[in-house]
């Protein structure tokens, strides 16, 4: 592909604003050399997909990708596989997300979103097309056949019933109801957490790692994938608009229960800290080989978009 951002020995002496934009211009020209190109056809497809990837998010599934990566010594070319699968997952997700006949959203990432930009049919041809290219993607991947079976089933777990899609399901039912707190929990740890769960272990899988690694990365993970959804919930009620790049406010207003609603938003605040301290403990096994996770967990939970 294209050249490695900072990789592992880096993290003394490269901050991770540098690191950051170093790891996400390599992939932004990984993902604009991957992604089918508009001059062939169906072109406006293409377009679709190409304008809903590319410039734009946070990208913090794939950073997670390169940061975990990182700790085990994973191949560069294995680690740019799996972070464009698992981008090109959420990505998709997004753009059914904001249908008509779902949250019927016209912002994403700062700018109109994909059925607004182009049409509904498109839309929902850009997010099955992005669907397949990611397993397309990690298919090809330059690695033995286990850790690519390993990362096709990693992320096909996390998308699925038991993951991202039960968990909309059971967000979509929701609406206008209560929950508890406990099933809050479950409907975030699948809909928000599987995806960004399987970010961290995409990344290390393809690297191989000892089994007592995955599982710290996991105990990481699990509370870094539930302190993200904690941090929207707040940022939804306290951020505006134009400093999302999404719509605000849209929880309350379409009866959504969040963690605001259930607790409080100094609660839902505190609740975060306390996973963000979690994500720490689990790393508490590793040299600074995982200083990129530990910062990434702070990144997560103290931003303001």
């Amino acid at each position: 592909m294209t050249a490695d951002p900072p990789r592992a020995g880096t993290v003394a002496v490269v901050s991770l604003s540098a690191w950051m934009e170093s790891a996400l211009g390599h992939f932004e020209r990984a993902a604009d050399a991957q992604l089918p190109p508009v001059s062939a056809r169906p072109g406006r497809l293409h377009e679709a997909m190409r304008y809903a990837v590319l410039q734009g998010g946070k990208r913090v599934r794939p950073l997670l990708v390169y940061a975990a990566g990182e700790l085990v010594g994973a191949p560069q070319a294995g680690l740019d596989c799996a972070a464009l699968a698992v981008e090109y997952v959420h990505v998709y997700s997004l753009i059914h997300d904001d249908l008509p006949c779902m949250d019927n959203d016209v912002l994403r990432r700062g700018k109109p979103t994909v059925h607004v930009a182009f049409d509904e049919a498109t839309a929902m041809l850009a997010g099955d097309a992005l669907q397949a290219e990611a397993f397309r993607v990690l298919a090809e991947a330059p690695l033995a056949a286990e850790p690519r079976a390993a990362l096709m089933r990693e992320l096909a777990t996390a998308a699925g019933t038991g993951g991202m899609c039960g968990g909309q399901a059971i967000d979509l039912a929701a609406v206008g109801t209560t929950l508890s707190l406990a099933d809050l929990e479950q409907m975030h740890r699948m809909k928000t957490g599987a995806l960004l769960r399987a970010a961290v272990r995409m990344g290390a899988l393809a690297g191989e790692p000892p089994v007592a690694t995955l599982d710290s990365l996991e105990r990481y993970a699990q509370a870094i994938g539930l302190a993200f959804q904690v941090v929207d919930d707040v940022l939804d009620v306290e951020s505006t608009s134009d400093v999302l790049g999404k719509t605000a406010g849209k929880d309350a207003e379409q009866g959504k229960p969040t963690y605001v609603s259930i607790l409080g938003l100094g609660a839902a605040r505190a609740w975060a800290g306390r996973l963000r301290a979690e994500a720490l403990d689990a790393l508490g096994g590793f040299d600074r080989r995982a200083d990129r996770l530990r910062q990434l967990a702070d990144f997560i939970v103290l931003r303001k978009h």
